[in-house]
């Protein structure tokens, strides 16, 4: 069998000035092998005696099933087996967060697509005619699609449709402002459409377990949940990591890998599956759609007095991670800005829609857009800058949050301001027949040059890092070092945010050692937990770290003893062991001949504790990211034609680790923000979707994606954070929609109350 993930150890990642370490830029080890196309991911893997795995979905998005008939599949020739609920030993249900999502369909259908069973064939045309020829008789049932409906409606799950009600009470209610502005908000179901679709093998071991191989961004967890759904001991099911090809959710189908593994069991041999783009869509979970109400209440300088909220996430058919998207929305309901007085009701929801989960900025993100657009509506009121209502009610340190608990990391929102202001404005369109392709709607557009008006805007916004409300955060790294190099050993999957660079530039600041190899990732390893919320840099990194530093004084202390000093008087730099008085100076090369150390380490950050379900106060979060972006766009008011011309970026990174990582992290999060802001929605209809394709849901491409330019990366360190860093690229996401909207909102004076922006909301009849 070929693995996905056993890549050649890679050279010394140098920068152009041929240092390396924390706080350079090296070239990532996986940039050639992808850029090339040789980059081995789950859907290139292949094993002896291997057969093909396909699966029924629902075509409706709410029935009662009352039989299912395999007899027909069966019979065709090259399957070897057909599984249904019915065979999956310890039940159906599993999910990562809450356990209310059937691995298949067992009585009932939720959402369109949901799996209902499955089939394993010789070849993959073969498995997919076999599950096409499953007859599966419906008892169609009404389907809930509105979530203002599902308060009401029939349950749609034993446990009801209410997923989570959060309401947030501090201060005065009674408070009122001299000025007084109210606005209704919508977000669409924006898809994380990852560059490849879902695929993966599973292999029976002769124990009776089974191993996994699939781009798996929580390799422990997912080996957990599938080993519960198959009744089988965790140890008897090994989850290999493959090459993820792209990740901005989790990859929470539980559906996908207990499929798999079921059918592999079932058959005594290797099966692999690899999904259509139409099944990618269907599978993976979306961002939260929502429907938020806001009030917001000001003096006459325009100091927040009070704000209040009303905030709806539709859930999807399943649970997910919705009640952690509402606490996020909730805790960041006003923003990175102080009120004294706030009162917000929240509530996620379950409908027959496609299930909602993670994705980047899961909730800050349905905020951002709202408080954002109320502050706009104020300084409007008010006649001020839209830069000065923000400076006017800015956070800063010490400040708390709704919640109660105080920001006490680093919150330099007036800095990041500051530096949007000072950063120049683009260019003007130049009057010129041939640059006309600078306009809305391209060369040869039906668009009047004199109907474009150009705006420009600005949103700040906040994400928390880490789990929260009680999530117990840890990580575990082992470090070996062996001669002139060293090898890293952590079960954190690099996703696409650049944790196995990091995690070599760590090892080679605090040992000295340039060649270091990241061991691939499986489940046989320690847990490090999801790569989700900007984790890895936190906790895997911190536990590479401390491990490194283990090493470290292993190495040292011999040497501090012959020379009669202690450790800490020796330091480590280009690769050369010297003493604070210079008299040592010996190559670390020199320091390891013959000697093999290694050690290992955890890192788990200060706890944290759930939000208080009457008053939603409480210390929910270790610690929270910033960011403020301005947008320059044009908008032709006559066709409603919008082109985001330039999007300015000041963001709070605690400590750049690897700079042009970061820059690069941060221009993807944009073009994904820009994405939501005018063209991403997963359309339904009475539950189903319209445009489930990469021809039917519109996605930015390069000609889309404006110019992205860094005003400020300011690095004042987290103290309580490994290397003093915060994450990147969820809060430019999150902030990137709301600054779009701004600007279409400056150059119209229309309201814009909605992601994605449609024509209709950018024209001036």
């Amino acid at each position: 069998m070929t693995s996905a993930t056993e890549l050649p150890a890679a050279a010394p990642a140098d920068d152009e000035t041929g240092t390396t370490g924390l706080g350079t830029s090296p070239l990532r080890t996986d940039a050639l092998p992808k850029a090339l196309g040789i980059y081995p991911y789950a859907a290139d893997l292949w094993a002896e005696g291997l057969l093909w795995g396909a699966v029924l979905r629902s075509p409706h998005p709410h029935a009662r099933i009352v039989s299912v008939d395999t007899s027909a599949a069966l019979a065709v020739p090259g399957v070897h087996a057909v599984v249904t609920a019915a065979d999956l030993p310890a039940g159906p249900d599993g999910t990562p967060v809450v356990a209310d999502r059937p691995v298949l369909a067992a009585g009932v259908v939720r959402h369109h697509g949901e799996p209902v069973a499955a089939v394993a064939a010789d070849h993959p045309d073969t498995a997919r005619v076999a599950a096409a020829a499953i007859l599966v008789e419906y008892e169609l049932l009404e389907p809930v699609t509105d979530p203002e409906v599902a308060f009401h409606a029939p349950p749609l799950h034993p446990d009801g449709n209410l997923l989570r009600h959060l309401p947030l009470r501090t201060g005065d209610p009674d408070a009122v402002g001299t000025i007084v502005v109210e606005g209704l908000y919508q977000v669409g179901r924006q898809d994380p459409a990852p560059i490849g679709a879902e695929a993966g093998l599973a292999v029976p071991r002769p124990d009776g377990g089974v191993e996994l191989h699939l781009s798996s961004t929580d390799p422990h967890g997912d080996r957990d949940r599938t080993a519960a759904c198959l009744g089988l001991e965790p140890d008897r099911v090994r989850l290999v990591a493959t090459g993820v090809p792209g990740a901005t959710a989790d990859r929470e189908d539980l559906s996908f890998q207990v499929t798999l593994a079921l059918l592999a069991l079932r058959t005594g041999r290797p099966v692999k599956m690899t999904l259509t783009r139409a099944e990618s869509f269907q599978a993976h979970t979306t961002r939260h759609p929502a429907l938020l109400r806001y009030r917001h209440h000001a003096d006459a300088d325009g100091t927040l007095v009070k704000v209040e909220a009303q905030i709806l996430l539709d859930g999807g058919a399943y649970a997910d991670v919705s009640a952690e998207a509402l606490a996020a929305a909730v805790a960041f309901s006003v923003g990175p800005y102080t009120c004294p007085n706030v009162f917000v009701d929240a509530w996620a929801v379950r409908t027959n829609n496609p299930p909602a989960g993670r994705m980047r900025g899961e909730g800050a993100l349905q905020s951002c857009f709202a408080y954002e657009s109320q502050l706009d509506q104020l300084a409007k009121q008010l006649g001020v800058d839209p830069l000065e209502i923000r400076r006017r009610n800015a956070m800063s340190t010490g400040d708390p949050l709704p919640t109660g608990q105080a920001v006490t990391c680093p919150a330099p929102v007036t800095a990041l301001l500051d530096a949007l202001a000072d950063s120049p404005l683009p260019a003007l369109p130049l009057d010129d027949p041939e640059a006309d392709w600078l306009l809305p709607g391209g060369p040869g557009g039906a668009g009047d040059p004199a109907a474009v008006r150009r705006g420009i805007g600005y949103a700040v916004g906040m994400v928390h890092m880490l789990g929260a409300e009680g999530e117990d955060e840890v990580s575990t790294a082992t470090v070996r070092v062996s001669g002139d190099h060293a090898t890293v050993i952590c079960a954190a999957v690099d996703s696409g945010q650049g944790f196995a660079t990091l995690a070599r530039q760590i090892v080679q600041s605090v040992l000295g050692v340039s060649e270091v190899y990241i061991a691939p990732v499986d489940s046989d390893q320690t847990a490090a937990g999801p790569a989700a919320r900007g984790r890895h840099t936190w906790v895997s990194g911190g536990a590479v770290e401390r491990a490194a530093l283990m090493v470290r004084h292993q190495m040292l202390q011999p040497i501090a003893a012959d020379f009669g000093m202690s450790v800490e008087l020796l330091t480590i730099n280009d690769g050369k062991i010297t003493s604070y008085d210079g008299v040592l100076g010996m190559p670390v090369s020199q320091a390891l001949e013959g000697r093999e150390l290694w050690a290992t380490a955890q890192c788990r950050p200060h706890p944290t504790e759930p939000l208080d379900p009457e008053t939603g106060q409480g210390d929910a979060f270790v610690s929270i990211a910033f960011c403020a972006m301005r947008a320059v766009v044009d908008v032709d008011i006559e066709l409603g034609a919008v082109r985001v011309v330039d999007m300015t970026v000041a963001q709070d990174v605690g400590r750049a680790l690897n700079p042009r990582q970061i820059e690069n992290r941060i221009e993807g999060a944009v073009a994904q923000g820009v994405g939501l802001a005018l063209l991403e929605n997963l359309r339904t209809e009475h539950g189903i979707p319209l445009n489930a394709s990469l021809t039917g849901y519109r996605l930015p491409t390069a000609l889309d994606t404006p110019d992205i330019r860094i005003a400020a990366l300011l690095e004042e360190r987290d103290v309580v954070a490994p290397f003093g860093a915060k994450a990147v690229s969820a809060a430019p996401a999150v902030v990137a929609p709301a600054a779009v909207a701004a600007a279409v909102r400056a150059a119209t004076g229309l309201p814009v109350g909605r992601l994605p922006i449609l024509p209709e909301d950018a024209t001036l009849a």
